[in-house]
Order: structure tokens, then sequence, then C-alpha cells
């Protein structure tokens, strides 16, 4: 079994207040139990990750020192600014694990994530914190974590390297894919524009539709699929082309094609409210209404399921 509790829903920044009290204001951070053991991976340290850590703190460590192990998806300050705040790290005992991509050459995860605790920012150093900590660079690959957890990454389609992460345990599957958005032509398709060349238009579709078709075999079949959902069509091409999110139209139409069990709309935009997520969720569930057997929910603070 596998359990799934978010810990923070939100994109982009913290958003706090009246309209995102039901949903949450706090950016990504997700806390998944593996078996009857209930061993620990934690996917992102956005804001969430700080609630997570008292969390850990009143009911793990009273059991023994935590060890573990937090996936980033990539290091945009919104997936980490949590960190400084996690309160195992400042607990000698803990054994903590980071595994990201990295996008700067001439600086390792250790640095880009570590950074936040110099004195310029944070009155903690990096250096100071009394848990073990190290840092693994990941790229697409397919780990054994021992026990029969097993975890597939795949590059999605964000400004920066960005992984998406697939946890497979004992017959049951969950995947992550944030941020992303489709990936398109970047090629212009109309003979009409400047620079159009026939060739590279055609590359250019080949090449997106073969990128987007591995993203969904990646994830196929999986039970649980938690999904980047920020924008509604309109919005992703009145103004967020390239911003690295997709839609909610994208989404369920690829989930469903993937044949997911349930989906999770997740890394809400901070300008919706809780009552605008509401509407959003029926009217894109009413549309799919008798077409499909998957499940569609909206990612909430606090939310526990079970796979």
């Amino acid at each position: 079994m596998i359990k799934v509790r978010f810990w923070g829903v939100r994109g982009s920044i913290p958003c706090p207040g009246p309209s995102t009290v039901k949903y949450g204001g706090n950016t990504a951070s997700i806390e998944l139990r593996f078996g009857e053991e209930e061993r620990l991976i934690i996917i992102d340290a956005g804001s969430g990750i700080r609630a997570l850590g008292n969390y850990l703190m009143a009911n793990d460590l009273p059991k023994g020192p935590i060890d573990t192990s937090i996936f980033l998806s990539h290091t945009h300050w919104d997936h980490i600014m949590g960190f400084p705040f996690f309160t195992p790290i400042y607990i000698p005992g803990t054994k903590l694990k980071i595994y990201g991509p990295v996008s700067f050459e001439d600086e390792g995860l250790d640095e880009v994530v570590g950074s936040q605790l110099s004195y310029r920012y944070f009155p903690i150093k990096h250096s100071e914190l009394a848990a073990e900590i190290t840092y693994h660079p990941l790229r697409e690959c397919t780990m054994d974590m021992g026990g029969g957890l097993f975890v597939t990454t795949k590059y999605l389609n964000h400004p920066i390297l960005c992984l998406g992460y697939r946890f497979e345990y004992k017959g049951k599957t969950v995947c992550t894919a944030y941020d992303t958005e489709p990936f398109r032509n970047v090629f212009p398709t109309d003979p009409e524009d400047f620079g159009y060349d026939e060739a590279a238009a055609e590359e250019g579709e080949k090449a997106a539709r073969e990128e987007n078709e591995k993203i969904l075999r990646w994830y196929q079949g999986a039970d649980v699929l938690i999904h980047d959902c920020q924008y509604t069509n309109e919005e992703y091409l009145e103004s967020k082309i390239g911003w690295g999110h997709s839609t909610f139209e994208f989404v369920i139409n690829s989930a469903h094609k993937a044949d997911i069990k349930r989906l999770y709309l997740f890394h809400h935009d901070p300008m919706r409210s809780d009552e605008q997520l509401e509407e959003l969720h029926r009217e894109y569930v009413g549309r799919v209404n008798g077409r499909t057997n998957m499940e569609i929910h909206i990612a909430q603070e606090g939310l526990e399921i079970q796979v």
C-alpha cells in the first residue's frame, strides 16, 4: 500500500488568505509512505514542507531518528523555499538524501539548495545544520530503492531541467508530473511566415508529438497521477505559452489516454480562489462525464489518499 498526503499544492508563490483556506496556500510538498513500515519519501520542498517537518517531529521522531529522502522536481524557488524551515535538518541523528536535477554546470545540487542557508538570506548556514545530508543529482533513470520500491524519472518540459517521478511499489504506481507543459513545434508552420521552412516545420511537429507520447508512456496505467494544471486553455494561449505549465484540458485528455485511474489536479495558480477551483472542476468533470472512468480530483492541502 502507498499513502499520499498533500502538504502544499500551490504553484509559483505561497498565497495564504481567506480565498485559499480550503485547498491551501502553500507551495509544493507531498509525503509518500510505503508499506506497513510506512517508509517515508518526500516530493519537493516548497513552503508546505514546514508543516510536514513539524508533523514528523511530533509523530516520527519519538520512534527513532528521521531517515528519509527528498526528491526535487526542480530547483525553482517555490519548490525549495521551505527547506530552511524543515525542522528535522536541525536535529542530530537525522539522515536526509536529496535527489534532483541540476541545470547549472558550475553549481551542484548542494549549492543550489544549500545556498538558501547563507547569512545573506538566513541566520543559519548550511554548514551548521545538525542533520547528515547528502545530495544526489539525477538524470532519466530507474532506481531500485530496495524493499520492492522502484523510482523511474522522466524529463518534463519546463524552462529549467525538471523531472517527473514514477513510484512503483508492490503492484501500485504513483506518478508526479510538475512543472511541465505540452511539447510544441518551435518552428513556423504558416508558409506565409518569415523564416518558414517546410522540412523544419514537419520535423518540429514530429519531435513535439514524440516527446508528448514519451510522457504518456511513462505514466501509462498509473493508479494515481498528480499533474501540474495551472492554467485553462484560454489562459495558456493568451499569454502563458513557454511558462512551463499545463492546462486542465490537456492534462485531463492526456490522463484519459494513458488509462490513469485517479488524477489529482495540482500546482494551482496563486490567483485562483477555492471557489474558482471548484467551479473549474465542476466544468471539466461535466465535460467528460460518461466518457471516462477516471476519477478527477483537486489536490488539497491535508488530503490523504491510499493506493
